[in-house]
């Protein structure tokens, strides 16, 4: 049984977990994001039957309903699944790299340095393929993780409390500039008021494309420094005593997780809770290990993104909700009563 430890350094162990209910849950969770993926496809404007979808997908013809399935409801979902892993990864390892379970990129600014980033490739530079801006993307989630990195840092290490602040007022500043460069020139920023809100309409498979391989390269890293950080939740000089090297680790882990919350805000924009969530309850059911919190991670939190946009499809009908603010009212209220368990999860 892995050890974990207070913000005091004193180490106690956690209660028992048993591999064959996290095996369940893990299944289950899968079943679930299966099932919200056929959802998704199904519900909307129209509601499309299985055999519909089945034939749009295996016979397509010109039929007004497979063209909608196809070239719509269809990359949509596909969207909605790649940011939503992206988001409950990122999520996962910025919360075990700053020893906070209530870290996430939308509060330590991270997702606000990718959007002020784009937002200057798109509105000042011109920037309109994603192939371009998704570098400034990078580049903003990069430069911000650093900075809440180095202003965390004290003489006895990082503080949790000091790098959640930092990243509080550094998403406040830039998220002000954001709107202010927006407010300039409404008519470049016009086509980026959805994106602004946190959106998977209308994003086709084009945009996905050119960021999977870094998803794929970011993914694998962060499977493999799971088990450091495993050390690493126990303090830097026991981490450093198991062998752990800590600058190896912690580099490794802020380029994943800049490849991912970099890439998911290119794609879809700001969208908050899902990485400050999912891994929170992943770690509540699993236990403090970071292999099986990221294995649920991959599973729970592109459930949760499709179930929030499916929701925002049908609340307003026939108009639509951006997922971003979905999730911000169904996170929230989640959220807070999660904290305010006496058994709350720690790292």
């Amino acid at each position: 049984m892995t050890l974990s430890s207070t913000d005091d350094g004193v180490r106690v162990r956690p209660r028992s977990f048993r591999p064959r209910h996290r095996l369940i849950g893990l299944i289950l969770a899968f079943g679930m994001l299966a099932a919200l993926l056929v959802a998704s496809v199904m519900v909307g404007s129209k509601v499309f039957s299985p055999a519909v979808i089945w034939d749009a997908l295996v016979h397509p013809s010109a039929d007004f309903d497979h063209f909608a399935i196809r070239d719509f409801r269809l990359p949509r979902t596909i969207v909605g699944l790649v940011v939503g892993v992206a988001l409950g990864v990122s999520g996962a390892l910025i919360q075990a790299l700053t020893r906070n379970p209530l870290a996430d990129t939308g509060i330590l600014g991270v997702g606000a340095g990718s959007s002020f980033a784009v937002t200057i490739a798109v509105g000042l530079l011109g920037v309109r393929d994603i192939g371009g801006y998704m570098w400034f993307a990078f580049t903003g989630a990069l430069i911000v993780t650093i900075m809440v990195l180095l202003l965390g840092s004290t003489r006895r290490g990082q503080s949790p409390v000091v790098m959640v602040l930092a990243g509080v007022c550094i998403g406040a500043v830039l998220g002000g500039a954001t709107s202010a460069l927006t407010l300039t020139n409404p008519d470049a920023f016009d086509q980026m008021r959805s994106w602004n809100a946190g959106t998977i309409l209308g994003r086709p498979l084009d945009v996905v494309w050119p960021i999977m391989p870094f998803f794929a390269f970011a993914l694998v890293l962060a499977f493999a420094v799971s088990r450091s950080l495993n050390a690493l939740a126990l303090g830097d000089e026991m981490a450093a005593a198991q062998g752990v090297r800590l600058v190896h680790t912690r580099v490794l882990t802020v380029i994943a997780l800049t490849l991912l919350a970099g890439g998911a805000t290119a794609i879809a924009g700001p969208i908050g809770f899902v990485g400050l969530m999912v891994p929170h309850v992943a770690r509540w059911y699993v236990g403090p290990d970071q292999r099986w919190i990221l294995a649920y991670s991959v599973l729970l939190a592109p459930s949760l993104l499709l179930a929030s946009d499916i929701l925002g499809r049908i609340v307003m009908y026939p108009s639509e909700i951006p997922v971003g603010i979905v999730t911000a009212f169904v996170g929230a209220p989640v959220l807070i009563a999660l904290v305010r368990r006496k058994k709350a999860s720690g790292l």
